[in-house]
């Protein structure tokens, strides 16, 4: 039963059902891709580039754990840059405090931010659509302030990081080493993703997104489904903000906890497919470059040029692509195997395999 209701919207395209010849289809693009990201920074060995490169795949596992709670579980989340600002707040509070290290603050980051997360779900779960969304927005609002009037976290100065060059410490000279690990940590976000949509907790977090009162007729417990999705959404969201504290070196309330950043966070997921498993990718190999590279080329002339971005891609993505690209390609799959007048597809028609 609960299997029925997830049926009701089940993409095919990257997304959750897929036949024997798209099977074989990801055997050849997946490699692929992968190569090509892992080479690309040395073949076109440019800062800039490469600066942006580990943008896009920040906001990529921060697209990738948004779209675990708001994509498949149905919460429309602009809270997610709070679990962010607690991963990059904890490790860099236990290595200036305790000396502890960055790779196992990354870790402890992670997993308070989910118990958090974990601890408000169940209030949380009560609401739906947008009482849901404006809850996590005052939750933004609170941790900003709260970070920003707190002297132990260092209140409105922010925190810095002592310069420490070395694996040990995780930071390097070159910017070659936070890419491939950046790249890694979306990777394990997308291996976690893949893992929890084909097994009992994704069939749940679907269902509860089609039709929340049918799942809890089912007997699907709403509020620990909420919740588990809402504390591994959190968990990635951390390991974002250490890797983001230790790219950066310095932190504070006014960079990592605004709100700008949230709607960023959101735009990514749903440009790309909040749905489907690399649409979080897409929509940061979309969003982020076009962003970044018009800050550069424009300088203070474009001042606010990004915001525009934002606003006009999300009048689009809600009118007329609320899929987003991976949607969007979809449809268009769709439409080239729609059978024609005589029964043969459109393919076929034209002769083609």
């Amino acid at each position: 039963m609960v299997t029925k209701i997830v049926n009701q919207r089940q993409p095919t395209l990257g997304g959750h059902r897929r036949n024997k010849s798209k099977v074989k289809i990801d055997h050849l693009w997946m490699p692929a891709a992968a190569l090509l990201f892992c080479i690309l920074p040395l073949v076109y060995d440019n800062h800039h580039f490469q600066h942006v490169l580990i943008l896009v795949f920040m906001y990529a596992l921060l697209g990738q754990a948004w779209s675990l709670a708001g994509g498949y579980a149905g919460m429309i989340s602009f809270g997610h840059i709070a679990f962010f600002g607690f991963g990059a707040y904890t490790s860099t509070l236990l290595f200036l405090d305790t000396g502890l290290s960055p790779w196992l603050g990354l870790f402890a980051g992670g997993l308070i931010s989910a118990m958090f997360a974990v601890l408000i779900g169940y209030p949380l779960s009560k609401l739906r659509g947008h009482y849901f969304a404006i809850a996590t927005i005052a939750l933004q609002q609170v941790v900003q302030i709260l970070f920003s009037n707190w002297s132990l976290v260092g209140g409105a100065n922010g925190l810095s990081l002592p310069l420490k060059s070395g694996w040990g410490y995780f930071q390097f000279s070159s910017k070659l080493p936070y890419y491939y690990i950046i790249l890694g940590l979306y990777a394990l976000s997308v291996l976690v993703t893949y893992w929890m949509i084909r097994t009992k907790p994704g069939f749940y977090f679907r269902a509860i997104a089609n039709d929340e009162d049918s799942a809890k007729r089912l007997g699907v417990h709403i509020a620990r489904y909420k919740s588990l999705a809402l504390g591994v959404s959190a968990f990635f969201a951390a390991l974002a903000g250490t890797f983001y504290a230790q790219y950066v070196l310095y932190i504070d309330p006014a960079s990592i906890l605004n709100i700008n950043m949230s709607t960023i966070i959101v735009l990514v997921a749903t440009l790309g497919g909040a749905v489907y498993l690399f649409g979080p990718l897409v929509g940061a190999l979309i969003l982020i470059p076009i962003s970044e590279y018009a800050r550069a080329w424009l300088g203070g002339t474009g001042r606010g040029v990004d915001l525009m971005i934002y606003g006009l891609l999300i009048i689009i993505i809600v009118i007329y692509q609320p899929n987003g690209v991976m949607g969007w390609l979809q449809r268009l799959r769709n439409f080239r195997r729609r059978p024609g007048p005589t029964g043969l597809s459109i393919q076929a028609q034209q002769g083609k395999p």
